[in-house]
């Protein structure tokens, strides 16, 4: 049953719209959220908060959450409101690992098929592979992505504890059009105190 003008479907956990990731209609807008613009977190003990800036256009292109020994890079996606991204996004995410030297296998994970990677260190890691988890998420017109490194990528109970952040996620995908894979603009919390 391969029809190429087939919808992709969606691919997200049953509950989604109960236990998160969540879109910003799904959840009680008095939560304290940090408020990063296309993503809001709810802050939690332990948790640090970096954003990661593209270095030509100074725009925010991912947000670095560390927590339980773990890193969670997340990056939110438009999405067509029919279909989902996550499908496609693993194939090249695959041909990505492999085609820079590291191994990878699909599997389903808590939070459905996800990736788990043997991917280069960088150099600030020293030589070697290093073990990361690509998780993602479709929701309504959006894609949330996630990359799991540090001990949630091995250790189950660090992974339980970064899953539920992924899962904690709000993702605020806005009114306006955008095609497909355009990363929903990400901005500064508001009050730098409060994160």
């Amino acid at each position: 049953m391969t029809d190429n003008n087939a919808t992709p479907s969606k691919s997200a956990p049953a509950d989604r719209a109960v236990d998160g990731p969540f879109d910003e209609s799904e959840v009680n807008p008095v939560r304290p959220y940090i408020d990063l613009g296309g993503i809001k977190i709810l802050p939690r003990d332990g948790l640090n908060l970096r954003l990661e800036v593209e270095e030509q256009t100074k725009r925010i292109v991912a947000v670095g959450l560390d927590y339980a020994d773990s890193s969670l890079q997340v990056q939110p996606f438009a999405a067509p409101r029919s279909g989902g991204l996550w499908d496609e996004t693993r194939v090249q995410l695959k041909d990505q690992v492999r085609s820079q030297g590291g191994r990878v296998e699909e599997r389903e994970g808590p939070l459905g098929k996800e990736l788990l990677a043997e991917v280069p260190a960088t150099a600030a890691e020293g030589s070697g592979l290093r073990l990361a988890r690509f998780v993602g998420v479709d929701g309504p017109r959006w894609f949330l992505r996630g990359v799991i490194g540090g001990a949630a990528a091995s250790d189950l109970e660090a992974a339980a504890k970064v899953e539920d952040l992924f899962r904690s996620l709000v993702v605020v995908r806005g009114g306006s059009p955008m095609p497909p894979r355009d990363l929903i603009p990400l901005k500064m919390p508001a009050s730098p105190g409060s994160a």
